[in-house]
């Protein structure tokens, strides 16, 4: 699978689960909601220090993001 998909896949499933929309997640990051929008979809290549933005606001290790169905089989979501 390609990486921005999943980055992206593990985002919207961590913002969903937490019930945040994504402008929500935009303003817990201090990053515009449409690029929120563009990094759940897989289509841009999002930085370092967004990503570090994105996975604190959501309040998990920014390494999580980078497993494919990292989400599928964990029983609960880790912490940070």
């Amino acid at each position: 699978m390609d990486m921005l998909r999943v980055i992206g896949k593990n985002v919207r499933f961590l913002r969903e689960s937490k019930g945040y929309s994504q402008e929500e997640l935009a303003q817990k990051s201090g990053i515009d909601r449409s690029y929120v929008g563009h990094v759940e979809r897989g289509e841009r290549n999002v930085s370092v220090l967004n990503l570090c933005l994105i996975s604190g606001a959501l309040k998990v290790h920014p390494s999580m993001l980078f497993i494919e169905d990292a989400f599928r089989w964990q029983g609960i979501l880790p912490k940070l």
